[in-house]
C-alpha cells in the first residue's frame, strides 16, 4: 500500500513539473529575473556537464537536484565551501552546510554570494567617472530538506530567497526546487527528475526611480512633484530536468559511470548534457561532461566541454575531506575554474 502511494505521488510531481516548465514563456528568451540562480555551484557536478541529476549527492546536489542531499559521504553531515571564477571578473562564493536527523532527514542551509569588485560610477556629463564607485550585492540563501523514503525513492525540496541590491534600487523573491531519484536497486540505473526555481517574478524599486517634474500649466518657480518610474516585472528562470546514470562496477576498486541529462528551460533552449565519471577505489575521480543545445543560433556562453578531477579522503571512520576542481570552456570570455571544498562528518 505505501509504495502504491509513492508511485502516485511520483506521477502526480512529474505531471505537475512538466505541465509548468512547458507552458513557460518561450518568445521571451534571455529576459527573466535572476539568472544568477542559473550559475551551478560546486565542482563534481560542473566538471559533468550537469549531466549526474540522477546521481548527485550531498551539499552538491543542492543546486542540481536536491533529492540527493539524502545521500551524503558523511554520516551525520557535511560543509563544502566553492569558489568559482566567473565571466568579467566576478567571482561566485558559495557556502552550505547540512545536518542528518535520524529517521526524519536532512537538512541544509546555503549561501550564494557574487562579487563583481568595485564599478566606477558614470554619468553623461562624467563619462571617464564620476570618481564614486558601487558593487551591486547578488545573493540566494536557500533551506533544504531532503529524504530517502524508501530504499530506492528519495525526495529533495530548496526554497530559496533572492536578493538583488544595484546602488540605491533593489529586488527580492523566493523560488523552490524540488526533487526526485529513483534508483533501480542492483541493475546500476538510477532515474532523477528536479523541478527548479519556481517562484512569483521580481522587479527593482528604489529612489533613484523617482524624479520630479513641475506640473503642466504653472508658472515658473511652481514646486515640482514627485513622479515615480514603475519598472516591469520579469519571470524566473524555471527549469525542468530529467536525468539518467549507469553505473559500471569495473572491478573492485574501478568504477566508471555515464550520465545523462535533458533540461527544458523556460527562457532558453533546451540542453542534453552528457557525461563520464572514472574513480579508482572512490579515492580518485576524473571527470569530463558536455553541453548540447537543440538550437544552433542559441548564442549562450556555456555550450561545449568541461572536464575535472578530484579526491576523497577518509582520515577516519568518522571524518573525510574531499577537493574538487572543474574546469569550463565559453565562447566569449576566459574559461571557469571552480575549487571546492567537502568535509563530511
Amino acid at each position: 500500500m505505501r509504495n502504491k502511494y509513492l508511485n502516485i505521488f511520483v506521477i502526480i510531481l512529474l505531471f505537475s513539473s512538466i505541465t509548468g516548465v512547458f507552458a513557460g514563456p518561450k518568445n521571451k528568451y534571455g529576459l527573466s529575473a535572476a539568472t544568477e540562480l542559473l550559475i551551478p555551484v560546486g565542482s563534481v557536478s560542473t566538471a559533468l556537464g550537469g549531466s549526474n541529476l540522477a546521481t548527485v549527492s550531498g551539499l552538491d546536489a543542492i543546486h542540481w537536484n536536491p533529492s540527493g542531499l539524502a545521500t551524503m559521504t558523511g554520516k551525520t553531515g557535511e560543509a563544502m565551501f566553492s569558489n568559482q571564477q566567473y565571466i568579467a571578473d566576478i567571482d561566485v562564493n558559495y557556502f552550505a552546510g547540512a545536518y542528518k536527523l535520524p529517521n526524519v532527514g536532512t537538512f541544509a542551509i546555503s549561501l550564494k554570494a557574487l562579487s563583481f569588485g568595485d564599478i566606477e560610477i558614470t554619468t553623461v556629463n562624467n563619462p571617464e567617472g564620476t570618481g564614486e564607485t558601487y558593487s551591486p550585492t547578488f545573493l540566494i540563501s536557500g533551506l533544504s530538506y531532503a529524504r530517502e523514503m524508501t530504499d530506492r525513492i528519495s525526495f529533495g525540496a530548496t526554497a530559496k530567497i533572492i536578493y538583488n541590491k544595484i546602488t540605491n534600487e533593489t529586488a527580492s523573491g523566493m523560488a523552490f526546487d524540488f526533487g526526485l531519484t529513483y534508483n533501480v536497486t542492483g541493475s546500476g540505473l538510477r532515474f532523477g527528475v528536479a523541478l527548479k526555481n519556481l517562484g512569483p517574478s521580481m522587479k527593482f524599486s528604489g529612489q533613484d526611480l523617482e524624479q520630479f517634474f513641475q506640473p503642466p500649466g504653472t508658472q515658473a518657480g511652481t514646486q515640482s512633484e514627485p513622479r515615480m518610474t514603475e519598472l516591469a516585472d520579469f519571470e524566473l528562470p524555471t527549469a525542468l530536468s530529467l536525468g539518467l546514470s549507469y553505473d559500471f562496477r569495473l572491478d573492485k576498486t574501478n568504477n566508471l559511470m555515464l550520465h545523462g541529462t535533458f533540461q527544458n528551460n523556460s527562457f532558453a533552449t533546451d540542453d542534453y548534457n552528457f557525461g563520464l565519471e572514472y574513480n579508482y577505489n572512490k579515492l580518485i575521480y576524473l571527470r569530463g561532461g558536455y553541453q548540447i543545445t537543440n538550437d544552433t543560433q542559441d548564442d549562450r556562453l556555456f555550450t561545449g566541454p568541461s572536464f575535472g578531477a578530484g579526491f576523497n579522503y577518509n582520515a577516519s571512520s568518522s571524518f573525510n575531506i574531499g577537493f574538487d576542481y572543474a574546469y569550463r570552456v565559453t565562447d566569449k570570455f576566459d574559461a571557469n575554474q571552480f575549487f571546492t571544498i567537502l568535509l563530511g562528518f
